[in-house]
């Protein structure tokens, strides 16, 4: 029986596939750069940010010499919290909190960013866990991640139903004996997401 379901951030339950395509975007549109040069600079860093081996305030300065413009700081944090949010599925995870579900959160993301979207929608009374690569320095592509999220929800493996935009990281929580479900972050196709969770796995919805 599905006790809990976690979902992935970028891609379910924002509109855009990933963060950094919503960082890139606002910068850009916020300062006129052009995307492409942004985004090759900004990729250097990348890695290093998703796993917690360096942060934007410690990039920042070079990131701006790599571009030969200075980008106020500021700009990042407000691209944070316009990450475009997918409120269909906010919706959805309020019917299952409803019915006594618990939710959580599992992604590869920036520490700083994913800190502050939860703290702009006080989201630390919706999600029973937030489980970030950044914090922890492993990602879905190792068992850590999701058996630091099990063990926060008290729940086992096989009583967890993870949601992701992307097949290759479906491959690890179901060898570990968690129930998945690939949703198509184009597509978008919430009633065929509905009818997995209700007659797949017998979930219950507001």
């Amino acid at each position: 029986m599905i006790k809990a379901i976690l979902f992935d951030f970028d891609g379910v339950l924002t509109t855009d596939a990933t963060g950094s395509e919503s960082i890139c975007n606002y910068i850009c549109m916020k300062t006129g750069l052009n995307i492409k040069i942004f985004e090759k600079e900004y990729f250097k860093y990348n890695d290093d940010l998703l796993y917690g081996k360096t942060t934007h305030e410690e990039i920042w300065k070079n990131l701006c010499e790599g571009l030969n413009t200075q980008i106020d700081m500021n700009i990042l944090y407000e691209s944070f919290i316009n990450t475009p949010i997918d409120n269909q599925m906010m919706k959805l995870i309020d019917g299952l909190k409803k019915q006594n579900y618990k939710v959580g959160m599992v992604t590869d993301n920036k520490k700083d960013r994913i800190h502050s979207i939860v703290q702009y929608y006080n989201w630390d009374k919706v999600f029973d866990a937030i489980a970030i690569s950044a914090e922890i320095g492993s990602g879905k592509e190792f068992n850590t991640i999701f058996e630091k999220t099990i063990n926060l929800m008290n729940v086992d493996a096989n009583e967890c139903l993870f949601i992701d935009n992307q097949e290759k990281n479906l491959i690890i929580p179901k060898k570990i004996g968690m129930n998945v479900i690939y949703f198509d972050h184009e597509k978008r196709n919430y009633e065929k997401l509905v009818e997995e969770f209700k007659n797949l796995y017998s979930i219950k919805l507001d």
